[in-house]
Order: structure tokens, then sequence, then C-alpha cells
């Protein structure tokens, strides 16, 4: 495994490519449980839980982090996803009493990590998660993210870089995708069941039936996967991987997100789950590259 470790104290790291996605209205929790995979009913103010967004078919639009300001919904997301994401997230709320709407601008986000990262929320936080007209969204253990309005007094912390943070999420198994990927995956190809991010049990919203039955007739025989290793060149969101089989190499897969530093590599990548423990990968068009599978933090469940 690539030298990547957490801090051993909290850091804060400012997240330049998160969008943020605001609901506002009397609808605002009837209307986005219909559109996607995570119980929104159930989030009271304070609370956050991931989800994904799908097409008809069942296919990401976006996985996202939602939290209950109280007033507001907010979706955080990978910024480049909201071009194509956000219109159709917008497709039917002129039917419903309810805003949705770009709030990227009015938030800044950050990723907060650490040892102690708990003791420290509870001294500064308190109760609850919500602070100073922000919230804090835990995502993994002794890791969360952070959204505070822009003239909210940001903590005092040393601070990382938002590509430390990527390979932070990549280690802790949590999903990100580019907008290259957009309409390829259904949730569980992003382990999004194992994160708690779909209910099997809220009813219809947005490509539920393909989501359902990929969990009750065993249709989906793919999982994202961690991948560690060296690579000298760097490394895309989209670049192909190939599996080794004897002497031979077989298009495996592409990487999803990734971490570089000084030849060490972490990635993420949606792979075949009757994969072996041992297979070997290298990136297509880096021959001297080669990548391993890496534990799941969770269990693999449809």
């Amino acid at each position: 495994m690539p030298v990547l470790t957490l801090a051993s104290s909290p850091m804060l790291y400012p997240l330049g490519d998160r969008g943020v996605i605001g609901l506002t209205g009397a609808d605002r929790t009837k209307y986005l449980q219909g559109q996607v995979t995570c119980d929104v009913n159930r989030l009271n103010a304070g609370d956050a839980t991931p989800g994904g967004h799908c097409d008809s078919k069942g296919k990401l639009w976006a996985p996202f982090w939602l939290a209950n300001l109280g007033e507001q919904l907010l979706l955080v997301l990978n910024q480049s996803l909201l071009a194509r994401q956000l219109p159709e997230l917008k497709k039917f709320a002129v039917f419903a009493n309810t805003e949705v709407e770009d709030v990227t601008a009015h938030w800044q986000v950050f990723g907060l990590a650490g040892e102690g990262l708990s003791h420290w929320l509870n001294n500064h936080v308190g109760d609850g998660n919500l602070w100073q007209g922000g919230i804090v969204i835990p995502v993994a253990a002794e890791h969360a993210l952070l959204l505070l309005p822009l003239d909210a007094e940001v903590p005092e912390l040393p601070r990382g870089s938002e590509q430390e943070w990527q390979g932070l999420m990549i280690h802790a198994g949590l999903p990100d995708m580019e907008a290259e990927h957009q309409g390829e995956y259904i949730p569980q190809m992003l382990n999004l069941q194992a994160i708690g991010g779909i209910s099997f049990t809220k009813g219809c919203y947005m490509g539920q039936e393909t989501v359902a039955r990929a969990k009750y007739r065993g249709a989906n025989k793919k999982a994202m996967f961690i991948l560690a290793g060296t690579a000298s060149d760097s490394i895309a969101a989209n670049q192909d991987l190939e599996l080794q089989l004897g002497d031979n190499w077989r298009r495996a897969g592409t990487v999803l997100s990734v971490w570089q530093q000084d030849g060490d590599c972490l990635l993420t990548a949606v792979l075949n789950k009757d994969l072996e423990a041992d297979a070997v990968f290298r990136l297509k068009g880096q021959d001297d590259s080669r990548l391993t599978l890496q534990p799941l933090p969770y269990d693999l469940v449809d």
C-alpha cells in the first residue's frame, strides 16, 4: 500500500472540486425522495447520508452526500457532474413546490480528517452536526465533510491538499466519479449499498427497478475496488486498466478516481466481482505500471 496515512491530528482540506445543489420549498423532501436512492424522509435537521441519483434505467448521474440543514437540503457531489445531473434533477420540480439550484458559489466545502477528529468536533461543534449556518457530514471514522457559508469562520487547523483528501476517500472506499462515467454504472457498482446509500424499503424513485433487480435477482456482476501500486506517468480518470492473464493482458475497467505521489498510486475502478485476490493489473499505455487489489473497509453485499 502506498504511503498515505491519516494525519496524527485533525487537518482541514479545502475542496474546490465539489459542487453543491440546494433544494428549498415545502415539497423539497417529498420531491427528492422520488428522485434518489437514499431515504430522504428519515433525515432530521443535522442528519446526512450518502446516496445516488439515477436515470430511468438505473444508471448513475451522480453519487453524492445529502445533508438536511432544516430549511434546505444540500447535495454535495463532484462538480464535473453538475452540467448533466442538475437539469435531470430539476426536470420535474416545476410540478412541485420546490426550487432546485446550483448553490456552489454560496458555500465553502472542506474535508476534515485526522486522529482525534471526533474529539475535536465534540469540543468545537458540540451536539449535532449543524454549525455556523453550515453542517458537518461524517463520511467515515475520523473523516468528515464540512460545509460553511462564505461569511463563516473557518477552523484554524493545519491544511492539506485536495489530492490528499482524494486519497483518503479512496482509502475509505467512498465512491466518486467524473462526468465521463455518467450513465455507465448502477449504484451497486459503486458500492453505494455497502455504505448505506440505498434504501430498499422506501418505495419508488427514478431507476428503482434496476437497483432492486440487482439486489434480488443477483443481476449485478461488478463492484468498485481499490487498487494500489506504482506508475511512472500521471494517471487520469477514465484511463483503461488491463488485467494480467498469463502472458497476456485484457481490458478490465477504467479508473474512477486516483491519488498519486512519487510514483505510488491509489485508485478506484469498477471491476468484475469474481476477480482473484492476487490479480495483477496495469494501466493501458504504461506497461511498467503494476497494481494489486486492496481490502475494502466494508462487506460487499448487493
